[in-house]
């Protein structure tokens, strides 16, 4: 990277960084382009150059909250033995990485503002599938080490994608106090279930 690139990395990482403390402050809707203009000291066309839009900026800083949630998941994936205690630790990096994050409510305002926007519809396809994918993966794990039975795993991987987002609606707006123990609980029940289970009976 030359001394031109290297300069523009700079100048596109302040706006980025200034950019997620206003959202995170004010909101989407509330933050304007003006407003990351004098934030950062860039001009406008210094952000367009970079994001495109103010649309373009927040798809960008979801990207990254993307890749943060999977790196942290990563470093911490080998704590946990079985398919079972994994879907635990991933109860609680959900609440505090998805729940309790800075731009989790100006997510929900974006979303809700520019849903109509083929860009950001693909955006959240995207995101969808690699999040089915993840599941998928961590399900097959189980399934491989004996711990599930046989089964369609891009199905299951839907189902609790499925699972996660309705959890994560619901937590953020019944504002429970302890969502872990409910996230906890869902995943005991995608395992095992409510029914009683009789002899001969298989599911």
């Amino acid at each position: 990277m030359n001394k031109k690139q290297l300069q523009s990395e700079l100048t596109k990482n302040k706006i980025a960084e200034a950019a997620r403390t206003l959202f995170a402050q004010r909101g989407y809707a509330a933050t304007s382009i003006e407003d990351i203009v004098a934030a950062t000291g860039s001009s406008k066309g210094n952000i367009y150059y970079h994001f495109k839009s103010k649309e373009g900026l927040f798809l960008h800083l979801v990207d990254e909250w993307d890749r943060e949630w999977k790196a942290q998941w990563v470093e911490k994936e080998h704590l946990y033995a079985t398919v079972e205690e994994k879907l635990y630790g991933l109860a609680e990096h959900l609440v505090a990485n998805d729940l309790n994050h800075p731009l989790t409510k100006a997510a929900d305002e974006f979303l809700s503002s520019e849903w109509e926007k083929s860009d950001v519809q693909d955006e959240v396809i995207k995101y969808i599938s690699e999040h089915i994918e993840f599941n998928q993966r961590m399900l097959q794990q189980g399934i491989d080490a004996g711990e599930l039975k046989s089964d369609d795993t891009r199905t299951l991987g839907f189902i609790l994608e499925a699972l996660l987002m309705g959890l994560g609606e619901m937590s953020k707006r019944s504002q429970i106090k302890d969502a872990i123990s409910i996230y906890r609980k869902a995943f005991k029940v995608f395992l095992y279930g409510t029914v009683v289970q009789k002899s001969g009976r298989d599911m």
